[in-house]
Formats: C-alpha cells, sequence, structure tokens
C-alpha cells in the first residue's frame, strides 16, 4: 500500500473510484452517490485544495482524503457557521481548512490508512484551524471518532443536523499546524 499526495487533476480522473470509495464507506444509496459525484468534481477548484490517496500495488484506490481552506458562500461553511456564536465563528471559522473527506473501504479498514490519509492530509493542509463532520456514534467503537480523538479533534458542535440528512452530526476541530503528539 501506497500513500500519495493527489492533484485535482488525479481525483477527477479516479472520480469514478473515489465516489465507490465513498460509497462503500458509508453506506449510501445510488442515487446520492451521483449527487456527491457532482459536488466532488466541484471541490477541486476551491483555494487551498488538497487531497491524498492510498493505493493499492497494483493502482486500485483503498481510501482518499481532501479538504479545501472554508469560506463564506461554502454550504457547509455557512451551515456551521450559523450554528456557532460569535466567539466560536472567530476562533474556529477564521482561516479554516475543512477536511471534506476521508474514507477508507470496509475491506481495508482496521489498517492504519485512515491515520496516515489524515496525518499527511493536515500537514500538506493551510489554515491556522481544521473542522470536520462525523456522523454521530459511540466513540469506544467507532473508527472514526476514536482516530479523530487520537489526533486532538475537540467537540465544536455536536447533535448538529445538516438539511436535508436526518443523521445528527459532530462537527470537530482543532489548531494547526498538526503536532499533537498521538498524531
Amino acid at each position: 500500500m501506497r500513500l500519495v499526495r493527489w492533484t485535482p487533476d488525479d481525483l477527477v480522473r479516479r472520480l469514478d473510484d473515489v465516489v465507490a470509495v465513498y460509497g462503500e464507506a458509508m453506506g449510501y444509496r445510488t442515487d446520492l452517490l451521483e449527487a456527491r459525484r457532482g459536488y466532488m468534481a466541484t471541490h477541486v477548484r476551491r483555494p487551498g485544495f488538497r487531497a491524498v490517496a492510498s493505493l493499492t500495488s497494483e493502482g486500485h484506490l483503498a481510501g482518499f482524503g481532501y479538504g479545501y481552506l472554508g469560506a463564506a458562500g461554502q454550504w457547509w461553511h455557512d451551515q456551521v457557521l450559523r450554528a456557532l456564536d460569535p466567539a466560536a465563528r472567530q476562533r474556529w471559522l477564521t482561516h479554516c481548512f475543512e477536511v471534506v473527506e476521508l474514507h477508507v473501504r470496509p475491506a481495508a479498514q482496521g489498517h492504519g490508512l485512515g491515520a496516515g490519509q489524515l496525518r499527511a492530509l493536515l500537514t500538506l493542509a493551510e489554515g491556522t484551524t481544521t473542522l470536520l463532520s462525523t456522523p454521530e456514534a459511540d466513540e469506544q467503537t467507532s473508527r472514526a471518532w476514536r482516530l479523530y480523538r487520537r489526533f486532538g479533534f475537540t467537540d465544536v458542535l455536536r447533535d448538529f443536523h445538516f438539511p436535508g440528512d436526518e443523521r445528527a452530526f459532530g462537527v470537530l476541530g482543532r489548531d494547526l499546524p498538526l503536532d499533537h503528539p498521538a498524531a
């Protein structure tokens, strides 16, 4: 397995694979995946875009992650902004790298790929803070939650509902640069 940095063109070129990994990891229906395909293709043009991928020795995509600098007018950024008080907005959103996607195929999970991808992505990231959202889950049993806590992510919002999704999410954040000892 090798971890590589991806350019925007690399992600677009492998968009079918990216959407397949995303669908497997999140368990989403096919119709939702088609909508995500369009969003992902436009995300590569956002300021501060960074991406990484985990590839098998045969070149198959086992996992990926990407993010960019958040800004007013971006859907996720604006949803979170509205939920925060002014002090939290200043703290978290002033120069924030948003981890938009971080996924590993279920069959490849549990071998450190997610940690490697997150470490690489945050090392490449611009910004003074980073935020991400993840579905609420038992922090003791959820691999994603355990990973984010290991990297020093703390609660920014809990039980948050994005429009159009019935699930509750946690919005987690940490300062950059990446310097947490466990990370």
